[in-house]
């Protein structure tokens, strides 16, 4: 008998030929339909070009849409779900306190740099903008209906409309009821955990087509606002950009550096797609299952991550509520020539830290700027001169807010020293390239 093993058998050629082209990492991905869509945008514009217009816009709608459309039933899941898994940690009430702690101290933090940058700039003079220019907003917040708007007068309306601190407020009491209950709730519990997996998955396929959406969004934004628009408000929204990347590129990493005490390049590294996503699509809740992915691929524990980051998704915002509002009050009293004094900056900051779940993770941060203005007595007018420039700022607001949804429950899990070390000293945004990569649901571990 012959010894010889068989011939290997032939691969086939388009396959073979496929199967060895590098594959783009998704952070290039979006890198690169950003660049596309503003080519493409200026073109659009510059040229008049009808179709290409409609294009972008619709592209831009749909993945918006897409991603809106899961959004309340996966807040109120991951909610729930996030609640009952604190039974699986220890100490939970101190994980707990601690990362709300930790949410307020750096939104204090990012607060006074807003201050502090607004006070050094004077972003509203020079502007050439007046009262007559600026229009009362259609939504408006304030403390009344920040406290009563938060129990919902039934249990359809706050899906219907998106309302979604009522539908944190709602999931949360659902969450408390299904640990008091016990054995009992636990099917309801499994139907949550089989539902969060379900809707993770889908908005999964959402986030994979982000590189097409960051091209119509960013495509829409150029064609229809251009470059004039920055240039009348070149000071205003170089402030909001400074302010944010000093959060996301000084404050954050030197956190990490001396609190948390781990390397914050390799936060970036692990972080980066769930930031540029944030940037793109504008919703912090829309980012929330690839933060919680990459937050536990950074080493935190997953039963904690799916606590903090639903939770931070929904109140963590350094952007909206502490940067943007700090910037832009100081703005509208400059436009309206109102003088700010001590007490008035000490109020924005108190709005800014104790108000910022009035934001509640979706796109734009109108609700909070109105909270913040009607506090400081200053013309709800002011939010309508700001409406034009607010996509184009809230790109950068929405990323720091999901960088800052990642980096406190890194900062709280090392001090509890809860921090999986090796996996944060090893990550690499490669992983989440793969299809075993996208979010899991956050199970429960039963006895």
């Amino acid at each position: 008998m012959s010894s010889t093993p068989p011939a290997a058998a032939p691969s086939s050629g388009p396959r073979s030929a496929l199967g060895r082209i590098p594959k783009v990492p998704f952070w290039a991905q979006i890198l690169l339909g950003l660049v596309l869509g503003a080519l493409l945008g200026w073109a659009a514009r510059s040229g008049d070009i009808g179709w290409l217009q409609t294009t972008l816009d619709k592209i831009g709608d749909i993945f918006v849409q897409l991603l809106m459309v899961v959004i309340a039933p996966l807040v109120f899941f991951a909610i729930l779900v996030s609640i009952t898994n604190l039974r699986n940690v220890s100490n939970a009430a101190r994980l707990a306190t601690r990362t709300l702690l930790w949410f307020m101290i750096t939104s204090l933090i990012a607060v006074s740099i807003g201050l502090a940058i607004g006070l050094l700039t004077d972003p509203g003079s020079g502007t050439g903008l007046t009262a007559a220019d600026g229009a009362d907003p259609k939504k408006k917040g304030s403390w009344l209906d920040f406290i009563t708007g938060i129990v919902p007068t039934d249990v359809i309306t706050p899906f219907t409309q998106l309302n979604v601190l009522q539908i944190v407020f709602m999931a949360a009491v659902a969450g408390i009821a299904v640990l008091q209950v016990g054995e009992k709730a636990q099917p309801l519990l499994n139907l949550s955990e089989s539902v969060l997996a379900l809707l993770q998955k889908v908005l999964w396929w959402v986030i994979r087509l982000a590189p097409l959406g960051s091209l119509g969004l960013v495509g829409h934004a150029i064609h229809t606002y251009g470059w004039n628009l920055i240039g009348q408000y070149a000071t205003f929204t170089a402030d909001i950009y400074v302010g944010c990347a000093i959060i996301l590129f000084v404050v954050y990493p030197l956190l990490l550096a001396t609190v948390a005490k781990v390397n914050p390049l390799q936060f970036f590294k692990g972080a980066w797609p769930a930031i540029q996503l944030g940037f793109v699509s504008r919703s912090s809740v829309g980012t929330m299952p690839l933060t919680q992915k990459v937050t536990e691929r950074l080493g935190v524990p997953k039963e904690y991550t799916a606590f903090a980051v639903p939770f931070g998704s929904t109140t963590k915002m350094d952007g909206c509520a502490s940067i943007y509002p700090a910037i832009a009050s100081i703005f509208v009293a400059q436009v309206f020539d109102v003088p700010l004094e001590l007490r008035d900056y000490l109020l924005i900051a108190f709005v800014s830290v104790i108000g910022s779940a009035a934001t509640a993770g979706l796109t734009g941060a109108t609700v909070m700027l109105t909270l913040t203005l009607s506090t400081l007595g200053l013309p709800m007018a002011g939010v309508g001169l700001l409406l034009a420039i607010d996509p184009i700022v809230d790109m950068i607001r929405t990323a720091t807010n999901v960088a800052g949804q990642s980096v406190v429950p890194i900062i709280v899990a090392s001090r509890e020293n809860i921090l999986d070390r090796a996996a944060y000293d090893t990550v690499s945004a490669s992983g989440l390239d793969r299809d075993e990569a996208a979010p899991q649901p956050a199970a429960v571990t039963t006895a």
